[in-house]
């Protein structure tokens, strides 16, 4: 297990090594990358985390404690449709180029937000009716 890991963690050093050669034979793509990357985290830290754990709050708050579903199926749904912004708002899509940006986004996101919806609500309907580790007197979960 160990020989694995550490063939793994290599070609991990590896992708990284290969990545940052691309980026400096760019210099210009630099501030945009790390433009991007600064600003993944601040979404993520300022954004969905603090909602996840808003939503979480009120959830216990108003259901009890078998909401966890709900809560994994917002995770779900919230952190996809962060990263979906660009392609929602059509950002980048420029009319001299209509290989860009070519599908129907809003119809994909909307048939996830469905599946996840009725995964959600079986799995939740599921465990309240088994009374198990999502349904009523879950041990304070």
């Amino acid at each position: 297990m160990t020989v694995a890991r550490w063939l793994l963690g290599m070609l991990g050093v590896a992708g990284v090594g290969v990545g940052a050669a691309r980026l400096l034979d760019r210099p210009g793509d630099l501030g945009a990358v790390l433009g991007w990357l600064v600003g993944g985290v601040l979404a993520h830290d300022a954004v969905l985390a603090p909602a996840v754990i808003a939503f979480t709050w009120w959830m216990l708050r108003t259901w009890g404690p078998w909401p966890g579903p709900m809560v994994a199926g917002a995770v779900v749904l919230g952190t996809v449709s962060l990263v979906a912004i660009p392609v929602l708002g059509g950002f980048g899509a420029r009319a001299d180029n209509a290989t860009l940006l070519d599908r129907h986004y809003l119809l994909g996101w909307l048939l996830l937000a469905a599946v996840v919806a009725v995964v959600t609500t079986v799995a939740t309907v599921r465990g309240i009716l088994r009374g198990g580790e999502h349904g009523p007197g879950a041990g304070g979960r």
